[in-house]
């Protein structure tokens, strides 16, 4: 295990974490803020260089970096980048309780959206930035960030790369891993600017254009409104956020060979079209269950589709109060809770593509019940299926069903519907933000218990990184290498 490097890695990106915090700070003094909220990001971004430098102060000799490394340092990283990150909501005294602003901070950086805030607007302008640009931040992840940066950056960088990008396969689509990830990077951030544009031409205050640009291109969901999207009643403005929000969820790879003038190929991709089916499904099947609620099929057709891209790309705004919908229809949002966007994309949840496999694996199976010697190939994105694949995303979602069921069972104990309980997790560990009940579109989680927000802090940090980066800091195995490379002196 090299532990410098893991160290080194964690001080730099806690340097970038500083000069992150530079621009609300800037933000502050442009509107003129209290100097309550001057000295809160100041004395942050004290806080962050000091332990950035001490952990990055010297490159260490051996750089080798593999795969226990890269899941180490990812899951280290987010857990000390949301650390830091709650400190302005904790000096400013906007969010006094350290937990609370964890909570707020996790949600923030791994795009959930989910908040202990009753009342947003409450907040000065330069922590309503902070907060929203964490999910621009965390969207793309901040490692990958780090990566299109370092100046020498090497192939072995893909261990880092891997723990941080959601999906079940990752392919480079250049040689060095720092002009992988400045492709992906400027795509991301090329996309954002154009969508803030939109948003400010459509009659949206620029300022707030800025911040839902950073909330959807993350597929975050912080608000800066009480009333969410549904403040500005415009359906243009719906109708953008919605796109805005289905386009965010796709591979970002496809936006690569786009620009590569490869047509052809980018409309071949089968989780794409996989991924508009649902959609489009999903919105059809919700308007015949709830047109009855509705006087104008223009608002029914509005809201059920501003619902579905936000639940699907695990964003979290909204327009609509949809715990007040049919059971049926909330089912059918359930579904798209579980299996979220794309691989390779800001959305969270399962990803399409493993739902796809998934459930050509089954048929797969079901045509083999009457011939067992019956050969039946399985393909995705016209590949074949790789025994080392399915079985990975076999264990994938059985680890996913053993560590839901365990923070269901945690946060039962003081939840009082199973309904809430359920949704929270299915919320949180799937980066959605809201659920049902307790913690739905017009609630929050301010009124959970401390224990609570710990574990679904730690459910959403768990969903972010696909599991395996943060499971491993609990491997016994982990510490007993590093005991034995490292002996304690005498």
């Amino acid at each position: 295990m090299n532990t410098q490097m893991i160290k080194y890695i964690i001080g730099y990106i806690l340097k970038l974490e500083a000069g992150f915090i530079c621009l609300p700070l800037f933000v502050s003094f442009y509107f003129k803020e209290d100097m309550s909220m001057h000295k809160a990001y100041f004395y942050t971004i004290i806080l962050l260089l000091t332990a950035g430098f001490a952990l990055s102060r010297k490159l260490p000799k051996s750089q080798k970096m593999f795969a226990k490394e890269g899941l180490v340092s990812v899951s280290l990283s987010w857990i000390f980048l949301s650390f830091f990150g709650a400190m302005p909501f904790v000096f400013s005294g906007f969010i006094p309780s350290f937990i609370d602003a964890y909570f707020e901070t996790v949600s923030g950086f791994t795009t959930t959206g989910a908040s202990i805030l009753t009342n947003v607007e409450a907040l000065p302008r330069s922590l309503l930035f902070w907060r929203s640009f964490t999910h621009l931040v965390g969207g793309m992840g901040v490692l990958v960030l780090a990566l299109a940066i370092i100046p020498k950056s090497n192939n072995q960088s893909l261990h880092l790369m891997k723990a941080e990008v959601p999906g079940p396969t990752f392919g480079k689509f250049v040689a060095k891993m720092s002009y992988n990830s400045r492709i992906l990077y400027i795509i991301y951030i090329l996309m954002t600017v154009l969508l803030t544009v939109v948003l400010a031409l459509e009659g949206m205050p620029v300022f707030d254009s800025v911040l839902h640009a950073f909330g959807t291109a993350g597929t975050g969901g912080f608000g800066i409104k009480n009333t969410s999207i549904a403040y500005y009643n415009s359906s243009v403005i719906d109708y953008t956020i919605g796109i805005g929000m289905l386009l965010f969820s796709l591979n970002f790879n496809l936006y690569y060979i786009l620009l590569l003038g490869n047509i052809k190929q980018f409309f071949k991709s089968e989780e794409m079209k996989w991924f508009f089916s649902i959609v489009f499904c999903s919105v059809l099947f919700i308007c015949i269950n709830i047109h009855s609620m509705y006087d104008s099929v223009f608002r029914l057709v509005r809201d059920v589709f501003f619902t579905v891209a936000s639940i699907v790309s695990t964003t979290g705004y909204s327009t609509a109060d949809f715990d007040k919908w049919p059971l049926f229809s909330k089912v059918i949002l359930l579904f798209l809770m579980f299996m979220g966007g794309c691989a390779g994309s800001t959305a969270g949840g399962l990803k399409v593509s493993r739902v796809v496999i998934l459930m050509k694996s089954a048929i797969r199976e079901f045509k083999k019940l009457g011939n067992i010697n019956r050969i039946v190939s399985l393909k995705m994105e016209e590949k074949p299926v790789t025994k080392d694949l399915m079985e990975g995303i076999s264990s994938y979602l059985i680890v996913y069903i053993g560590v839901f069921v365990i923070i269901l069972l945690g946060i039962s104990v003081s939840i009082p519907d199973l309904a809430s309980a359920f949704s929270a997790v299915a919320a949180t560990f799937n980066n959605i933000g809201p659920g049902f009940e307790v913690v739905g579109p017009t609630q929050n989680y301010s009124t959970l218990t401390d224990i609570n927000k710990i574990i679904l802090s730690f459910s959403m940090l768990l969903g972010r990184l696909e599991i395996f980066p943060v499971l491993i800091l609990f491997s016994p195995e982990l510490y007993k290498k590093w005991h034995k490379r490292n002996p304690l002196k005498k």
